[in-house]
């Protein structure tokens, strides 16, 4: 039999470190567009696509595009799962850094 380890917890979906920015971000600002998470984030268009589509179709976020003044602008939040999967990943996170620190 194996002792769990806390690193288990861990959401493959989530962790992944601009997954997981994305989640952070949408988590402080309710919601942020394509162009800012991609300047804060310092990624490409096409790289932050490909997140956001795996976040989605996770649904642990939601697209809204639409035009305004006759440009397309992507608004991205996050769902409710969102924010509970954001929540499990940093309670996991929370227990790993309490296991080293206590030692």
């Amino acid at each position: 039999m194996t002792a769990d380890h806390p690193a288990d917890g861990f959401d493959e979906t989530v962790h992944q470190r601009h997954r997981l920015g994305v989640m952070v971000v949408l988590a402080e600002a309710k919601r942020a567009d394509f162009t800012y998470l991609k300047r804060v984030l310092d990624l490409t268009d096409g790289n932050l696509g490909r997140h956001l589509q795996v976040l989605e179709e996770a649904g642990l976020i939601e697209l809204d595009k639409v035009f305004e003044q006759g440009k397309p602008r992507t608004w991205v939040t996050l769902t409710r799962q969102g924010r509970a999967a954001l929540g499990r990943e940093l309670d996991t996170m929370e227990r790993l850094i309490r296991r080293v620190r206590d030692r």
